[in-house]
């Protein structure tokens, strides 16, 4: 299966990449050598957005389709976000459901798997992933106002 990447548009303070609908990303996939892995509906955003605190994954999982594995990690937590079908998630011994609008955070040591329990619909999530424990403040506290009327006329369109 060929896969083709979206355009990637930046300027000083951004990047953007548009993949579509998410019913359209079964175009695209992640494979890895060791173990051998091809996972279709896969895209990680790390380096198309030029990531540098967290990695964000979009991903989709066709009709009574399983993720073939479990996997853990060594140092980051992931935080799944469900925004498009039913199915079922498994973090070590425990099995849960999932659909849109259910999120689910799992320690880096979690062992985890999940699958689309539909016969009719694609399972769409995202992760986040980033390294745990490694944020302390609320999220108010990084942010502030700027002190500047909005405005969207004359502005720059790319």
């Amino acid at each position: 299966m060929m896969q083709s990447m979206p355009i990637t548009r930046s300027g000083n303070n951004f990047t953007v990449v548009d993949f579509g609908k998410f019913s359209d990303l079964e175009q695209y996939f992640f494979e890895a050598q060791e173990p051998s892995i091809k996972l279709e509906g896969k895209v990680f955003l790390k380096q198309l957005l030029q990531l540098t605190s967290a990695e964000i994954s979009l991903n989709t999982l066709q009709p009574l389709k399983s993720i073939p594995f479990y996997h853990k990690h060594q140092l980051n937590e992931e935080i799944y976000i469900f925004i498009q079908g039913q199915g079922e998630f498994q973090v070590d011994d425990c099995v849960f459901p999932v659909s849109e609008g259910t999120v689910i955070r799992v320690d880096s040591e979690g062992e985890r798997c999940l699958r689309n329990i539909s016969d009719q619909e694609q399972l769409n999530w995202i992760v986040i992933q980033s390294r745990a424990g490694s944020y302390r403040d609320r999220t108010i506290e990084d942010g502030y106002g700027i002190q500047k009327r909005v405005s969207w006329v004359g502005k720059q369109r790319i």
